[in-house]
């Protein structure tokens, strides 16, 4: 009796513990932009995205959108405003956005296929941004903290 109780036991802790890392990641919400890394050839560069500017991506259970100003900007028109979105997809920890629209047409139209983690209320992601037309070719690493 006790040596199925022990293996009821262990079973049940086994399946609990692969059921928590099985899970999928839920990447809704409002998220804000901290900090990226791009990688050219071998070169890297970090941006502070708390400084200058600031970029919040909203993603909700099927798109995704991306607003990005400068904060000191002139009241004229040298304002830098970026923006796009698109449907996206989740597999595991494999998303990959698809730019459906952005303010550069070479850059629309492109699946981009990230590796995405989460930790605490951290966004991390990873993955190769090549646009040809552009001569883009990179490795960025974007870091976001949900926003409340």
């Amino acid at each position: 009796m006790k040596l199925k109780l022990v293996t009821f036991l262990f079973a049940a802790a086994f399946i609990s513990c692969k059921a928590k890392t099985g899970q999928s990641l839920t990447l809704n919400g409002t998220w804000q932009l901290v900090s990226g890394t791009t990688i050219t050839k071998g070169v890297s560069s970090v941006t502070d995205y708390t400084k200058n500017q600031r970029m919040i991506k909203i993603i909700n259970d099927t798109h995704f959108a991306f607003l990005k100003h400068d904060l000191h900007a002139a009241k004229d028109s040298a304002n830098h405003f970026d923006a796009g979105g698109g449907a996206y997809t989740l597999t595991g920890d494999k998303y990959t956005e698809h730019l459906d629209y952005y303010s550069d047409k070479n850059w629309e139209g492109k699946p981009f296929t990230f590796t995405v983690s989460i930790k605490g209320d951290t966004l991390i992601q990873q993955g190769l941004e090549k646009v040809e037309k552009e001569g883009i070719d990179r490795v960025i690493i974007e870091k976001y903290v949900r926003l409340k």
